[in-house]
């Protein structure tokens, strides 16, 4: 039975993406199914944003084919993880659990690493550092969590 990991941002079209590519580019597809969701609405089945398929491309990753979608309290049902860019879209998943075992799912990326920061920022409004900035960070937590799985 594959383990299945879901990474949430606000759009699901910068952090998310990212998280999701670089995560399956790290863990075997037979036993880990990772997918990305936003918690808003706003660009549902559109790719992720160019920025973020630029960065990725650079390390040999290809997310240009994923499609935005909305997080759905349904997810709580299907992930086995569920690890989210911030405190706010931490606030908006764990809203939505309907018992504690649900809300014991949802955790911050970052929590994963030694960072010593617990939000990786969006770069939306940002340039193109923010986005390499970013994907370090993500590519970070990525490796811990994959380490985990594999």
């Amino acid at each position: 039975m594959k383990i299945k990991v879901l990474m949430v941002c606000l759009g699901n079209i910068c952090r998310s993406p990212l998280a999701e590519g670089i995560l399956k580019s790290k863990v075997d597809s037979d036993s880990v199914f990772v997918d990305s969701a936003g918690t808003a609405g706003y660009h549902v089945g559109n790719p992720p944003d160019k920025r973020s398929i630029a960065v990725a491309r650079k390390y040999g990753i290809n997310i240009s084919e994923q499609k935005c979608r909305k997080f759905s309290s349904l997810d709580f049902l299907e992930f086995d993880h569920i690890y989210v860019m911030d405190r706010s879209n931490f606030s908006d998943v764990a809203s939505l659990a309907k018992n504690k075992e649900e809300a014991a799912k949802v955790k911050l990326l970052l929590s994963e690493t030694e960072l010593g920061i617990k939000e990786v920022p969006d770069p939306y409004y940002g340039g193109d550092d923010g986005f390499e900035n970013v994907y370090q960070m993500i590519d970070r937590a990525c490796e811990a969590i994959a380490n985990k799985l594999n």
